[in-house]
């Protein structure tokens, strides 16, 4: 009996396990996840300093209306103030200098009119205002950035103005990838009738890229026992092993059987749905195989809703599965009961809702409308026909493309 898409995918993640740490500079953690919380070393800001390039004043010398001051110094970001302010002065000051001693509030440049030595404020002023206070952002030993935290550039901002000069992360996993069959050649040459270019390893190999991971083509294994024999093998010196076909029931498919002699265990075999149902994923130790169906919307398919939730986890990532959104289904659309659709469809925004509309013909042979696809509609089971009108479950697959849609 196969089993649901969404078991399936639980169990994978039980089995996958995360990877080791590496260090890495600062640039390079960006988009990994961090192996250690993070505490300040210091606080941020450092010192008491200005948010405005202006004049930094004693609200004491400001109690009339408009009061006018003698200028008595300027510190630019990166000064120090040469002791405490006169009274009856200002200090022009400049965005992220410190504050003189004795200031509490400083006045925005187009808040004053200034002549060669003076001031005038011509706005009221408030306490501390514009003043940016010493550790207000960050003390020393606080928890800024916990493990397990995808690094984006608010994060790299963060651990770069700490001073961390190279980062804890986890590792990339390095993912082998295997095609199967005699009806294969490889890119660069002219197939003829009844041969097909190898493209399940370039968009596997693209696919794992996008998600973090180090692809490692392996070729093709011709379907001979001799060649899956040594080519598995030696997919399974990598952190993970991707095989494309050869896992259906012919007496051709090899892949499952071959895996068993070189000591893998088979968790599973077959999942309801559609496409991608002859999928298996077996463990060798602690290397995870995804063995996925051969056709080349199948791959995708699978490999979107399978492997890599597996990639993320090893990689650290605490979200693995893209979040789901409803979408109002535009055409009517008819299907067989008994197994889980994961229709092709071009989503787009109207007045504020996603709309999905189908990306083309669903035979799994025709590849075009995954390049039209920018998400994977979620056909319940024991439904047959669906009511355009109707709201659906869906992934988005390529979230910019939304962006640029609205």
């Amino acid at each position: 009996m196969s089993l649901g898409y969404q078991e399936a995918r639980a169990l994978i993640l039980d089995h996958v396990p995360t990877l080791d740490v590496e260090r890495v500079p600062l640039l390079d953690a960006s988009g990994r996840v961090l192996a250690e919380d993070f505490r300040a070393p210091w606080e941020m800001p450092l010192c008491d300093n200005s948010a405005m390039d202006g004049f930094a004043v004693r609200l004491a010398d400001c109690k009339e209306e408009k009061p006018t001051l003698r200028i008595a110094g300027y510190i630019p970001a990166g000064g120090k103030p040469s002791g405490a302010i006169p009274e009856g002065c200002a200090i022009k000051i400049m965005t992220g200098a410190p504050i003189p001693p004795g200031c509490d509030a400083v006045v925005p440049v187009e808040e004053t009119e200034e002549s060669d030595e003076t001031v005038t404020l011509l706005a009221p002023l408030k306490e501390n205002q514009h003043i940016r206070f010493r550790g207000e952002d960050v003390a020393p030993g606080d928890l800024v950035i916990p493990a397990a935290t995808l690094l984006r550039a608010p994060e790299i901002s963060m651990l770069a103005s700490n001073g961390m000069v190279v980062v804890p992360v986890f590792r990339k996993p390095r993912v082998a990838i295997l095609s199967t069959g005699d009806e294969l050649v490889e890119l660069g040459q002219t197939p003829l009738p009844g041969e097909v270019i190898n493209s399940n390893a370039f968009s596997l190999a693209a696919a794992v890229r996008e998600c973090g991971g180090e692809p490692q083509i392996l070729g093709i294994a011709r379907d001979n026992r001799a060649d899956h024999l040594e080519k598995l093998a030696a997919g399974l010196k990598c952190d993970a092993l991707i095989t494309s076909a050869g896992v259906s029931a012919g007496d051709r498919d090899l892949v499952r059987d071959i895996l068993a002699e070189l000591g893998a265990t088979q968790q599973f075999w077959k999942v309801d749905i559609k496409p991608g149902g002859p999928t298996a994923f077996s463990m060798r130790g602690e290397v995870p195989i995804f063995s996925l169906p051969g056709n080349p919307v199948s791959t995708m398919v699978t490999f979107e809703q399978f492997v890599r939730p597996a990639l993320l986890r090893m990689m650290g990532h605490r979200n693995v599965v893209r979040p789901l959104v409803t979408a109002i289904l535009k055409e009517e659309v008819k299907k067989k009961a008994g197994k889980i659709n994961f229709l092709r469809v071009r989503v787009t925004v109207e007045e504020g809702r996603y709309i999905a509309s189908t990306s083309g013909n669903q035979h799994t042979g025709i590849l075009r409308t995954m390049l039209r696809a920018n998400g994977l509609a979620i056909l319940p089971r024991d439904a047959t026909f669906i009511a355009a009108g109707t709201e659906v479950e869906l992934q988005l697959l390529r979230d910019e493309e939304m962006m640029l849609e609205r």
